[in-house]
């Protein structure tokens, strides 16, 4: 569930993309990035979310962007406060 909602919110979202093909997507590790025309606001994103609490969401080193892991402990308070940043931050930054 909490995997199904994350990979909404990014093909949702304007600002964000998943960097597995959909039939490749993993349960535990969603991975995401800026999409190309936002890639200037990673990094503010990246802020944006430590602001909020936020941490170990920074993606791999050699793919860049995002990762949320959503293991067992992860409890779906964490989910949803992500997918309010994500949804925020798109609605500050697309007019």
């Amino acid at each position: 569930e909490k995997a199904d909602m994350l990979y909404a919110e990014i093909d949702r979202n304007k600002l964000f993309v998943g960097t597995a093909a959909k039939e490749d997507r993993s349960r535990m590790n969603i991975c995401f990035v800026m999409a190309p025309e936002y890639k200037d606001l990673e990094a503010d994103f990246m802020k944006f979310a430590t602001e909020k609490g936020m941490v170990g969401i920074k993606g791999h080193r050699s793919v860049g962007g995002f990762r949320a892991s959503t293991y067992h402990a992860c409890p779906m308070d964490a989910v949803n406060a992500l997918l309010a940043a994500m949804t925020e931050f798109e609605k500050a930054h697309i007019k």
